[in-house]
């Protein structure tokens, strides 16, 4: 392990894939995951041929993954949705699963369509970075708007 850096392996994932699910930086506070497939706990494809049901697996996956690395929906900072389609009905139909997992938690999220994702019958992947333990100054939330230049 490179000092600094805790990589992050669930035991209630798949072990059948080459990489970590989340890493940690020092001061242990950045979360960084590799981007959530739709895979059972023995890296099966899960949901052949659903957009929607890839997704609900790969956020759950992503969950799984956060929570592993001391952080939660709500610690996320930004998404990216990758969804092999050519038809924008199959983006939205992920994002609606994404967007639903988060609720009103809304970071930034970039949604985009690919040709091919790395697991046989793969549809859907969720990547994330969160900050764990993140703390939130007590008032209003913030308004660039607002903001003095």
């Amino acid at each position: 392990m490179t000092t600094g850096i805790e990589l992050v392996r669930p035991a209630g994932l798949s072990g059948t894939v080459p990489y970590a699910y989340a890493a940690v930086t020092d001061p242990g506070r950045m979360v960084f995951t590799a981007g959530a497939c739709p895979l059972d706990a023995d890296g099966n494809t899960v949901a052949v041929g659903d957009v929607a049901g890839q997704a609900r697996q790969a956020v759950g996956n992503l969950v799984a993954a956060l929570e592993a690395a001391g952080a939660g929906p709500a610690d996320v900072l930004k998404t990216t949705v990758f969804v092999v389609t050519r038809d924008r009905a199959d983006l939205v139909a992920a994002w609606d699963v994404v967007r639903a997992a988060f609720g009103e938690h809304d970071a930034p999220s970039t949604l985009v369509g690919a040709t091919v994702l790395g697991h046989p019958d793969q549809l859907v992947e969720v990547e994330a970075v969160a900050v764990r333990d993140s703390w939130q100054e007590p008032g209003p939330p913030h308004d660039a708007s607002t903001v003095d230049a």
